[in-house]
Formats: structure tokens, C-alpha cells, sequence
């Protein structure tokens, strides 16, 4: 069955702003941020002690020999630093936990909006692509939350009260360190500028290059059926090349800011030790002015250096945040058509009026079908490959929306109605089934978690399960592998169809559901098939025309029209397309 598409959901380019971030994840939890900004400010004052003491120690201390002072000076050194590592530890406790328990938070909702979107976004999206996005590229958040952020106010606070300080012991000095602080503030600015579409564009390649590797090592087996390891690994090689060539890229921008500061700040001490240096030679700056000065200096350039690797820090966070709201802001499939209208008390009743359908604008598949499908019949759609069968089964499905025309369940217009209120009463048995990693008895249960033990029983037997599943050690509780791996497809069949008759639905679609079993297992599916069917509007696309004999209706679809309907016996008599169809079957 080829995957069913709809109307398009293309994700609006976003560009997150400081301002946008600050209003949707920083003030939302502005307690715990201002606990922390409380912390950090506390921290910075404690390790100013230092450098402030080291003047005392100097000119006081040393120069009038006080021990006592001295004494004085260790006692509230000691203090200072028990202050700083007791706000350290707070600090990691308050904030760096409050930043990963909304990392897992933005996952989940994340998550759960790319499970929303119309199953267009999946078949145009890689699903590693989309694995990346939602697990990596929140975790920048940790950043404006954490102790980054936090940092970067405190460093500022630091290098202003720093700076207030110097200008108390020497004005000009000061001054001078000014001048090579703006120039690399100047070329700070600009890198980080420059930066962020290169982070932007990392997570786009990371998710690609992701993507790529999920779907190579699903599909191993064709790989190595067709020797195509190293074809493979040449595809990842070049995609792991883009991504070296962009990260290469932000490490240079970065390279450039570390050096500009190491170079400029570099300068600034020397012209500190030229100029202290003469003032202290005139008796104008004692030795422990100028050590405070020193030490002082640090402090405030220190942080300014911090900032810079804080900053790429933001940038990168708020990178992956763009295209995070990139995702946020795509319309949900109940948007897409304004379903709004709960279904209650469904019966099965499914009519089509001249329904049209298009995957792509002008090119339609389907062409005024019109029939109806009673409460409790069986429509078979046949007809060759591409002709329109699983296009009508998608619409059924709610995977696709009508263009025009319209598709009512009892009465009511399907494209109206609440996906979940119409879904829940829905169950797929597909040629290709879907088993999750995990027991027998996990996928039997997917539908209906909290079934009893007698209900799994009762779908158990009723597809056969048990045939299989009686002759392995841990029964139904044996482990299948990734997709099933380690069953027949005859096996994953039945697992199928007794999730399905768990499910207990009033719509069923069947795709080819007995194409994958030998003649035994088929006559045991058939079986479970006329089980599962009874009571239930069913729609089944099939190639096997033996399998539809007893079909209530037969709709043999030719280039997305109903060349022919009736029933096995009305459609033979005609000899038409079904006759050829059939005749052609038997005669293999």
C-alpha cells in the first residue's frame, strides 16, 4: 500500500529573538531564574573579597607588620570562598536541573506535535531527521535556563562593580583598558552575527545526516543483499564532510573572537604594567593599589571573555530553537480542515459523493466516486497498481481529505469531524504491517493497553496466534526484534489482525492482509478475516480476487474511477474488467 499523503504542512521559517525567549521559557520560571541571579550575585561579591584584600594585605599587612590583621584578612578570605563554593553548588542544584527538566519537557512537547502534524509532513520528513529535532535541538535551552545565562548577567555585574573600583584607583588606567575592551566588544558583535545561521543550518544537517544513517541501518538487509556497503558509507562520509565543513566554520568564527581577546586584552596588560609602573616609580600608586588593580582587572575582563563563549552559547541555543518554533508553529491535521465536530454514537455508515482528489495541484487520482458503504458491508476495491485503491482507502482513513466532493460517516461530513473521535473507532490490518520492538503479547495489546487477560486471549485465538506462539519458550511474551524481524510474515500477519480484532472497531480497512502467507496460514487468515470482519464496515483493497468473493460489493477501480460495481457473481456475468481480471487469476 504506497503511503497516503495530504495537503502539504510546510513549516514557516522562524527566527527566535532574545525578547521571544525571554517571554516563553525565561519569565514563565523567573523565580527559579531570579533565585539563581540572587546566587550569582552573591558569588561575584564573595570573589571580589580577594583581590580588594590583597591591597590590605599588601600596604597594611606586610608594609606595618599587623598581625592581626592578618588574621582578620584569612578570616574573611576563608569566608568569601566558602560563600562562593556553597552558591556554586545552589546554583547547579536550582538551575542546571531546572534547565534539563525543560529540555525533557520541550522533547515531550515537541514530541507530541510531530505525532499532530498530517501524514504529508512524514512522508516529505526523514524520520531520523525528525528524531534529531526532537532530542537535540531543544537542548540549547539549557543555556537560557541553566547557569549560562545566569553567568552572563552575574559576569556583567562583576565587570561593572570591577570597573567602579578601578576608576576609584586610577582613572586614566583605567581608560586605557577601555579602548581594546571596545574593540573586541565591536568584534564580538559581529562574529556572533555571523554565527547563528551556521548554527541554524548544523542542526538542519545534523538532522539529515541522522536521517540517512536511520534509514541505512533499517535497511541493512537490502544493503548487504546488494553489496552496497561501501555505496553507503560514501553517502555518509559526504554528509559527515557538510557537517565538518559547517562546524569548522563556527570554530573559526570562534577562534576569531579567543584570539581577538587574548590579543587585546593582552595589550591592555601591558599597557597596565607600562603605566602602573611609572605611577608607582612616582609615588603616585602604592605596590598594593596595583596589585588590587591587577587582580581587579582580571575580574572584569574575565567576564567579558566569558561572555563571548556564553554568547556563542545563546546563539547556538537560540539556532536550535528557531527550528524548534519551526515545528511548534506547523498546522496540526485537525487545523488543516477545521475539525471541530466530535463524532458520537458511531455506526459505520461511509457514503462518497463525487469525490475528487489530487496529490498534486491539477493532477487529480480520483474522478467523481460515488458509492456507499452500509453499516456491517464489505467493499472490495480492486483494480491494477496506481489505478486509485489505496488513494480511496487513505480518504477512508482520514490520511487524506477530499478536494472537492464530500465523504460523510452516518450522515455527518467526515473532513469535519474530530480526528480522534473518528479514529478511535478505526483499526488497519496493512500488506506491510507495523510491529513495534518488543513482546507478541506488547503488540497485540498497542490498541487496548489495559485489555484483560481474556480479551487478549479471545483475539489471540481468533487469529491464530496462539498456532506459532505455543511452540516458542516465552510464548507470547518472545521478544520479535525491530519490526518484527525475527517472525515470518505470516506470523507478523496474524499478530496484525489480532491487534486489530483487540481493538474492536466499527471501520476496518484490509490491505492485502493475507498477501504475505503460504496456503496454510492463509486458510487460518481467512478464518480470522470472516471473525473480524462480522459487524464491521470493511473495506478491503485486494489482489487475491479469490479472497472477495463474498464481498458485498466490488469496486473495480481503472485511473481513479469506478469502471465497475457489484458483486462477485453480478461482475462475472457482465465479463467486463473484473471478469478478465479473475478469469486471468484462475488461469495462474
Amino acid at each position: 500500500m504506497k503511503s497516503f499523503s495530504d495537503t502539504k504542512s510546510t513549516p514557516k521559517k522562524s527566527t527566535v529573538s532574545l525578547k521571544h525567549a525571554f517571554k516563553t521559557i525565561i519569565w514563565p520560571r523567573k523565580f527559579i531564574v531570579l533565585t539563581g541571579f540572587v546566587l550569582i550575585v552573591i558569588s561575584k561579591f564573595a570573589g571580589l573579597i580577594l583581590p580588594i584584600s590583597s591591597k590590605y594585605l599588601i600596604d597594611d599587612v606586610v608594609g606595618k607588620k599587623d598581625y592581626i590583621m592578618l588574621q582578620q584578612l584569612l578570616i574573611i578570605v576563608i569566608a568569601a570562598i566558602t560563600v562562593q563554593a556553597l552558591t556554586s553548588f545552589l546554583l547547579t542544584k536550582v538551575l542546571s536541573v531546572q534547565a534539563q527538566f525543560l529540555i525533557s519537557e520541550l522533547r515531550v512537547q515537541v514530541q507530541k506535535k510531530v505525532l499532530s502534524l498530517p501524514i504529508s509532513f512524514f512522508d516529505n520528513t526523514k524520520a531520523g531527521a525528525l528524531v534529531s529535532r526532537i532530542m537535540s535541538d531543544v537542548e540549547g535551552v539549557r543555556n537560557l535556563i541553566g547557569t549560562g545565562l545566569v553567568q552572563l548577567v552575574g559576569g556583567i555585574i562583576t565587570a561593572i562593580t570591577s570597573l567602579i573600583i578601578l576608576i576609584n584607583i586610577n582613572p586614566w588606567m583605567t581608560l586605557y583598558v577601555f579602548i581594546p575592551i571596545s574593540i573586541f566588544a565591536f568584534i564580538a558583535m559581529k562574529a556572533f552575527k555571523f554565527i547563528r545561521p551556521i548554527f541554524r543550518k548544523r542542526g538542519k544537517i545534523n538532522a539529515e545526516v541522522k536521517g540517512r544513517l536511520t534509514e541505512t541501518l533499517n535497511g541493512i538487509r537490502v544493503i548487504k543483499g546488494f553489496n552496497a556497503e561501501q555505496q553507503e558509507s560514501l553517502v555518509f562520509e559526504k554528509g559527515a564532510d557538510r557537517l565538518f565543513q559547517n562546524v569548522k566554520k563556527s570554530l573559526t568564527t570562534t577562534a576569531l573572537i579567543t584570539s581577538s581577546s587574548t590579543f587585546l586584552l593582552g595589550l591592555a596588560t601591558v599597557g597596565i604594567m607600562g603605566i602602573g609602573g611609572y605611577y608607582m616609580i612616582n609615588d603616585e600608586l602604592t605596590p598594593g593599589e596595583f596589585l588590587e588593580f591587577t587582580m581587579l582587572l582580571g575580574f572584569m575582563i574575565a567576564p567579558i571573555v566569558q561572555m563571548s563563549n556564553i554568547g556563542t552559547q545563546l546563539t547556538e541555543a537560540l539556532a536550535g530553537l528557531d527550528r524548534t518554533e519551526e515545528l511548534m508553529n506547523m498546522t496540526t491535521e485537525n487545523e488543516l480542515q477545521g475539525r471541530d465536530q466530535t463524532l458520537d454514537n458511531l455506526k459505520g455508515n461511509i457514503v462518497f459523493d463525487n469525490v475528487n482528489f489530487s496529490y498534486e495541484e491539477g493532477k487529480d487520482v480520483l474522478h467523481n466516486i460515488s458509492f456507499n458503504a452500509p453499516v456491517g458491508s464489505v467493499t472490495a476495491l480492486v483494480g491494477s497498481s496506481g489505478s486509485g485503491k489505496s488513494t480511496i482507502a487513505g480518504l477512508v482513513a482520514t490520511f487524506l481529505t477530499p478536494k472537492n466532493g464530500l465523504i460523510s460517516i452516518d450522515g455527518k461530513d467526515l473532513s469535519k469531524a474530530k480526528l480522534s473521535s473518528y479514529r478511535k473507532h478505526l483499526g488497519l490490518v496493512l500488506q506491510d504491517e507495523f510491529l513495534f520492538e518488543g513482546t507478541i503479547k506488547d503488540n497485540i495489546l498497542f490498541p487496548k493497553p489495559n485489555a484483560t487477560e481474556e480479551e487478549l486471549l479471545i483475539a489471540v485465538k481468533a487469529a491464530y496466534v496462539d498456532e506459532f506462539t505455543d511452540r516458542f519458550d516465552n510464548g507470547l511474551n518472545t521478544l520479535i526484534g525491530e519490526r518484527g524481524v525475527k517472525l515470518s510474515g505470516g506470523q507478523r500477519q496474524r499478530i496484525a489482525i489480532a491487534r486489530a480484532i483487540l481493538a474492536d472497531p466499527k471501520i476496518l480497512i484490509l490491505d492485502e492482509a493475507t498477501s504475505n502467507l503460504d496456503t496454510e496460514s492463509e486458510a487460518l487468515i481467512q478464518k480470522s478475516l470472516n471473525k473480524l470482519i462480522k459487524g464491521r464496515t470493511t473495506f478491503v483493497i485486494a489482489h487475491r480476487l479469490s479472497t472477495i468473493k463474498k464481498a458485498d460489493q466490488i469496486l473495480v477501480i481503472e485511473s481513479g474511477n469506478i469502471a465497475e460495481q457489484g458483486t462477485h457473481e453480478e461482475l462475472i456475468q457482465k465479463e467486463g474488467r473484473y471478469h478478465d481480471l479473475y478469469t486471468y487469476q484462475a488461469r495462474i
